[in-house]
């Protein structure tokens, strides 16, 4: 009778971690809507995880700063990179850089979000990337700021850079509007 119980306890708490995950994605005020030429791609936003950053990213979007933005390195079988106006990977706000909010719960699975930065772990500003296969060699060393949760085919499509200038893209694909889920209601 102990057995069962348990297992009735372990599957009640198992529908509440689902359940649970599911509310976090489905939060508009920490979604992150990217509209491109090729589609949408939904972001559930991790402030659990990063709340400097994701306010950061919600705040810059808020403002229209990423609209029109490239993407300006995406290397196959890696990432792609945007968030720099300049479209150079050298650019950023004029907000001051953010502290590292690094997490040695989550890991860099395809999909996963995270916010580039320079060799200085500090320095974080407004780039991120978009994880096209997993890359634990980046656990505990860069922020996670979320997931993608719908459109994974539409970050796939995004052109490519050239290998010889890593990553570099001419001719890039750009996001034609991001937008918190909360302010299209």
């Amino acid at each position: 009778m102990k057995y069962i119980a348990t297992l009735g306890l372990a599957a009640a708490l198992s529908i509440f971690a689902v359940s649970g995950l599911a509310a976090q994605e489905a939060d508009p005020e920490n979604t992150l809507v990217i509209t491109t030429q090729e589609g949408e791609i939904d972001i559930a936003l991790r402030p659990d995880l990063a709340p400097n950053h994701v306010a950061r990213i919600k705040e810059l979007a808020r403002e229209g700063f990423y609209d029109g933005v490239v993407f300006h390195r995406v290397i196959e079988g890696f990432m792609a990179q945007t968030g720099d106006p300049t479209g150079t990977g050298m650019g950023g706000s004029e907000k001051p850089d953010l502290d590292a909010e690094f997490s040695d719960e989550e890991t860099f699975d395809r999909g996963t979000v995270g916010m580039a930065r320079s060799q200085d772990p500090n320095s974080a500003n407004s780039q991120f990337f978009i994880m096209l296969a997993d890359g634990d060699f980046l656990d505990g060393q860069y922020t996670i700021v979320g997931d993608v949760v719908e459109g994974m085919d539409v970050v796939d499509k995004i052109k490519k850079g050239d290998p010889q200038q890593n990553g570099a893209v001419s001719d890039p694909d750009a996001m034609v509007s991001v937008k918190v889920a909360a302010d299209q209601e």
